[in-house]
Formats: C-alpha cells, structure tokens, sequence
C-alpha cells in the first residue's frame, strides 16, 4: 500500500518540522521521523487506530503532541491532516 498527503498536511508537516527546527537543532528531524514510524505502523495495520470521524482515523505521533489523521483505501493511505492535538477541532474537515 502507498500513502499521499493531502496538500495542507504536507504542508502542516513541513511547517511543523521547521519549526521544532528553530526550537533545537535536530529537533525537527526527530519530529519527522516520529510521524514517518508512525505513517509505517498505520501502513502495516491501516485498521487498528480509533475511528475519529465517519471515514477517518486517528494515530497519535509519539513524543510529540500530533496526530494523523487518515483514509484509508485497500491501495492507498490518505494522510489529511498532520495535526497538533490542541489545535482547533475540525478544521480539517473540509479536506476529504
């Protein structure tokens, strides 16, 4: 199975990783392979994270306060929303 970002959560990932950046050196690699493991457990086991709305997903990053929103299809994992989970509930709602 092959995962794709929705626009705005590739976006939502980057910025994030900048910015953990310019908090500490290497801070922002560390974030991007906590959501990489993440994105490799989902892929493995697309089911087993709570549903979080009617065709969404939610897998919680460890070490960070994200979450992973997703859809999933037998051929592909769609990752809507890189999400900070103090952020506005449901913004993200109109990316499906």
């Amino acid at each position: 199975m092959k995962f794709h970002f929705h626009p705005l959560a590739r976006r939502e990932f980057f910025d994030t990783i900048n910015y953990y950046e310019t908090r500490h050196e290497g801070l922002g690699l560390d974030f991007s392979r906590e959501v990489y493991v993440a994105i490799q457990r989902i892929l493995a086991y697309p089911s087993s994270w709570p549903e979080f709305s009617k065709s969404t997903r939610r897998c919680i990053v460890k070490r960070f306060p994200f979450a992973i929103l997703y859809q999933n299809n037998d051929e592909l994992l769609y990752i809507i929303a890189v999400m900070h989970l103090s952020r506005k509930p449901g913004y993200w709602e109109e990316r499906k």
